[in-house]
């Protein structure tokens, strides 16, 4: 029986259908509603097996969940490695649902890891939700220390949260109170979130002494619990990569080879990857460094006395050397030996990718 390849072009409100032949003739399409009923009744009417593809985007976690019991097999693609590809010529909904197909059909679409469960899901959701509530405290902060200055008044945020300094600043200011209530509101907004920061922070350690691998990664230096749950959550699990270095392309902390003809070749750090993951091991990697009694700050300080590697070059090696660690803590079930780290071989200053 010969393989459907079916895609779907997914809106909230519809979607739109492809099927193709194992030959890429196009047998079937369907428009329908977006919601789980109707996406069944589409791919079930097409006779399997059936290989289903949709690009990644804010629907596609639920899809995956819902459609993968009734197909042979889910793809959820990246939708920029198919750009150039599918908008070439005219656009419309069932011609990106027909290219989409035609790439599946041809096997040129990239895979994006979705989550396996419901629970994880929610989960990671909590996480990045606490992350994006400190990305907003702080914006809150510079904005009202900015606001501020353009007054003549320099302060810290520390000084604003202090209600006998906040009155001192209001009385430094200009007697306006469009000027005053501006200011308020932002403060006030400022508090609320780092009241709401605080509690979501209780609540992700709460979760993170629940995961056995968590408590684990929480013994690194550099990482506590909000930096293992943050890592736990978006890498998912470690059998999603290969090999070292593909979790560190994931994590952005990749090197890229490019090289054409006779010219030479170029090795530069990855412009894609987990752009979260990436702040979390390079802030880690900082806080390892500081720390005197470290393996991960011996390695720093021979990187770059003894190899002459710029800091922050060294810094992003720190990093790797992190994350390679937890993957390996993750899949043996071991717990961190800091001498394990200790006698891991050193590389050439040439080589940055050269690690444990």
């Amino acid at each position: 029986m010969s393989v459907h390849f079916i895609a779907f072009d997914v809106h909230c409100e519809f979607c739109e259908m492809a099927a193709l032949s194992a030959t890429g003739r196009v047998v079937k399409r369907v428009r329908c509603d977006t919601n789980v009923p109707a996406l069944v009744a589409a791919l079930e009417s097409v006779s399997g097996p059936r290989t289903l593809t949709f690009e990644e985007g804010p629907l596609a976690d639920w899809l995956a969940r819902s459609l993968r019991p009734h197909v042979e097999r889910l793809i959820v693609c990246e939708p920029r490695r198919n750009a150039y590809i599918a908008k070439d010529g005219d656009k419309d909904d069932p011609l990106d649902a027909e290219r989409l197909a035609q790439l599946l059909r041809g096997g040129y679409l990239k895979e994006v890891h979705q989550t396996g469960s419901l629970d994880r899901a929610v989960l990671k959701q909590h996480v990045g939700f606490y992350h994006d509530r400190v990305r907003e405290r702080v914006r809150q902060g510079h904005q009202l220390t900015a606001l501020l200055r353009r007054h003549g008044v320099f302060v810290s945020i520390d000084d604003v949260r202090e209600a006998p300094e906040w009155t001192r600043i209001l009385k430094a200011l200009p007697a306006r109170k469009t000027l005053r209530d501006d200011l308020e509101a932002v403060r006030e907004v400022y508090e609320l979130l780092r009241t709401q920061e605080e509690r979501l922070r209780a609540e992700l350690v709460r979760l993170a002494r629940r995961e056995e691998p968590v408590r684990r990664f929480e013994q690194l230096p550099g990482f506590g619990w909000v930096r293992s749950l943050t890592f736990y959550v978006y890498v998912d699990t470690p059998q999603r990569f290969p090999s070292k270095s593909a979790l560190w392309r994931y994590c952005g902390l990749g090197l890229e080879r490019r090289h054409s003809g006779g010219g030479p070749t170029k090795v530069r750090l990855t412009h894609r990857g987990n752009r979260r993951l990436k702040d979390l091991l390079i802030g880690a990697a900082k806080s390892a460094v500081a720390q005197a009694s470290s393996p991960f700050a011996d390695k720093y300080r021979y990187w770059t006395r003894e190899e002459g590697l710029h800091p922050s070059a060294a810094r992003r090696n720190v990093a790797r050397c992190l994350a390679t660690t937890l993957w390996s803590l993750w899949k043996t079930g071991e717990r961190y030996d800091p001498a394990r780290v200790r006698g891991v071989g050193r590389p050439s200053a040439s080589n940055e990718v050269e690690l444990a």
